[in-house]
């Protein structure tokens, strides 16, 4: 249903208008544990909605310089590029938020050592020879793939293994509390040098095409992750004593591959809806759909802020044995997920006609689109950021399995849905599936371990 009062569209409630604003005055005071996480998460709000303004502006440019049919593909490819360099490090990147601090607080300080050197090296290694492969079977299924999708997505193979190796350093970096180290390389550095280097060609005149889309990315990609790594080793030469390193790959899989199960599920979660959109619906259908998704990403943001916060806390408070701190640090997490992500829901709602004029006139008819996707964001914020929750204290399994049957439930309603009703049926398909797996997650919490993970109602103390 289209909001046509944007004045009653906006009102919130008194008790949702008292509650942020007591938020608020909790982020900005406060030196307890629950105030450092607050700024702390506040500071990746801040990184990724800065972020999102620079890859939106960016995606407006492309958009407008490039067409609809060659935005298209350059979005199909760097979709890809998402989805697999997101998986591609066998889930280190999340893990290290539980290695990191158990060797801490169990004095391993040669397998810490050990792990933040040699897991990047391996997490490269690996990346760099699945590139090489996905490059050559790219060459070997020629024939079937669009010839304006060749180039772009060779160029997209050379782009993972530096997107892989900063998403490891970013977790590394968050596990120290190291936030904007973490997360400014990939979410602005990269942002702004993308736009730097597509606008520099159009205004030499160069065509910019999905080509040059992606030339201009791999760049950016490769030079904000040499640039994260230089400091990186710096801040940990100051933070770790030199001395022996050792190296426990099989223990750190053990850890790690269960967790990319769930990281590799969310994912594909995640991108279902665009790559099935792409097979059964035109370039630029797929460009108005991603323009759509790219402009309720602030809500995903606020989960992401609290996931990135939490997630090593979790990790220490249970290898501490603080189960009555662990339990109010959780229901803290997933209150400070819901409110904002309610609040920042209705904004988008109210201004998204005008946001999505921002990419040309003819993005304005995915609208009403807007408002099926954010049912299942607002639905999946509920529960905070609980698979973290699950995976922080080794059920990762049981997380892995309810991501998967979401994700199955995701697939099969985009096929039936996508070509009948194109990014309508899109974005229904992932709502219902959202919506799908935030009970299941809840209840899985609930029976495991015995927490009430619901921003309202009776929780457990």
């Amino acid at each position: 249903m289209a909001v046509t009062d944007t004045q009653s569209a906006t009102a919130l409630p008194r008790g949702v208008i008292a509650r942020l604003r007591s938020m608020l005055n909790g982020l900005l005071g406060g030196s307890g544990e629950a105030s450092v996480t607050r700024r702390l998460a506040g500071t990746i709000f801040v990184i990724r909605v800065v972020s999102a303004g620079l890859a939106y502006l960016s995606q407006i440019l492309l958009a407008r310089w490039m067409g609809g049919s060659d935005y298209g593909v350059y979005v199909y490819v760097w979709t890809w590029v998402l989805l697999l360099g997101s998986m591609m490090d066998f889930g280190i990147s999340a893990s290290a938020q539980k290695i990191i601090p158990e060797y801490r607080t169990s004095g391993e300080h040669a397998l810490l050592r050990g792990f933040l050197s040699g897991s990047r090296w391996m997490t490269f290694a690996v990346s760099s020879a699945v590139s090489l492969l996905l490059a050559g079977v790219i060459r070997a299924l020629s024939p079937w793939i669009g010839a304006n999708e060749i180039v772009p997505l060779t160029i997209g193979c050379l782009t993972l293994p530096p997107f892989v190796v900063a998403n490891t350093q970013d977790g590394i970096a968050r596990s120290h509390d190291w936030m904007r180290l973490g997360l400014m390389p990939q979410f602005i550095v990269r942002q702004a040098l993308i736009i730097g280097f597509t606008a520099g060609a159009f205004a030499l005149g160069f065509h910019l095409g999905a080509t040059a889309a992606m030339l201009a990315s791999a760049g950016a990609v490769w030079i904000a992750m040499i640039g994260q790594m230089v400091v990186l080793n710096r801040r940990l030469e100051g933070h770790i004593e030199p001395g022996p390193k050792a190296y426990d790959f099989r223990g750190w899989l053990a850890i790690s591959l269960p967790i990319l199960l769930v990281e590799g599920f969310y994912l594909l979660l995640s991108y279902t809806d665009v790559l099935v959109l792409q097979q059964f619906r035109p370039s630029e259908e797929v460009g108005v759909y991603f323009a759509v998704v790219k402009t309720l990403a602030l809500v995903s943001f606020i989960h992401y802020a609290m996931s990135a916060t939490t997630a090593h806390r979790f990790a220490e408070y249970h290898a501490l044995g603080d189960k009555p701190r662990l339990s109010a640090y959780v229901a803290h997490a997933i209150n400070w997920t819901f409110w904002p992500s309610l609040a920042a829901t209705i904004v988008l709602l109210a201004l998204g006609k005008p946001l999505l004029w921002l990419f040309g006139p003819q993005f304005v008819v995915g609208y009403d689109i807007m408002f099926v996707a954010a049912i299942g964001l607002v639905v999946r914020s509920a529960i905070g950021p609980v698979e973290r929750l699950l995976n922080m204290l080794g059920h990762q399994h049981i997380c892995a399995l309810a991501y998967a049957l979401a994700f199955v439930m995701n697939l099969a309603l985009c096929v039936a849905l996508v070509p009948h009703f194109g990014g309508h049926g899109a974005a229904a398909a992932t709502s219902i599936s959202l919506v799908f797996e935030t009970v299941l997650l809840f209840w899985i919490v609930r029976r495991r371990l015995g927490l009430h993970v619901l921003a309202f109602g009776k929780r457990d103390s």
